[in-house]
């Protein structure tokens, strides 16, 4: 099962190249950039649907915040509330868990098709990239690797709830997150250079595509207006 999805990505990947010979354009690039369009569109429900779970957890965090204070000598009064107000606006906090489950297999097996893809002679070339199949001699694509990485998963922390809470498991988490900024888009950087730069392309393109559905998500309100910090009942 594995292998067939190996395979099935790989020969998406032979398809669309052939797609850009039609056109008299031969780029595996472009059909990398194609293909991450096509699996960006067919996993489009399932990260709008994480996206949207983290946006509505951080809207109705003010509301969290302060039932936590209000019964804040009755953990578990304030856990019923908590679960009422999620019930109240339709929100599980381990919704945006499934999605991801989800989608790993299928991006993990992106990522083995790409690190394996033989490629022909004929429009393997990027820009000052003599052959896809090969490192980055110049490191540009690694560095720009860590790049989208870094934008990708600083928009995503702020469109986590946030908590207002001061206790030291909430500041533990709260550094920790702060050093996966960091760390992370160093790591795979730095890995990348190893990498074939067909799968440092895929990995700028998919992030890329990522940060524009998270704008997106972001700059909308989740809940109707008026729910959130309101009395309504």
């Amino acid at each position: 099962m594995w292998q067939y999805l190996v395979n099935l990505v790989a020969d998406l990947i032979r398809v669309l190249y052939e797609f850009t010979v039609s056109l008299g354009i031969p780029s595996y690039a472009l059909a990398i950039l194609l293909m991450t369009l096509f699996i960006r569109l067919i996993l489009y429900p399932l990260n709008n649907k994480q996206l949207v779970s983290s946006k509505k957890m951080q809207e109705i965090q003010p509301q969290i915040a302060e039932i936590q204070k209000k019964y804040k000598k009755s953990p578990e009064i304030a856990n019923q509330e908590i679960i009422k107000l999620y019930r109240k606006h339709n929100v599980n906090p381990m919704s945006g868990c499934l999605p991801i489950l989800v989608q790993m297999p299928i991006i993990i097996a992106l990522f083995q098709a790409l690190r394996l893809f033989e490629y022909t002679n004929v429009g393997a070339a990027f820009f000052w990239v003599p052959h896809l199949k090969d490192p980055d001699p110049y490191f540009i694509l690694p560095l720009l690797v860590g790049i989208a990485t870094y934008l990708q998963t600083k928009l995503s922390m702020m469109s986590m709830p946030k908590t207002t809470q001061s206790n030291p498991q909430a500041e533990k988490f709260a550094s920790t997150q702060k050093t996966m900024l960091y760390v992370m888009p160093i790591m795979i950087g730095w890995m990348s250079t190893q990498f074939p730069s067909g799968l440092c392309l895929y990995w700028i393109f998919y992030s890329l595509t990522g940060i524009i559905q998270q704008m997106f998500v972001n700059r909308r309100p989740t809940l109707q207006e008026g729910k959130v910090g309101g009395a309504n009942e």
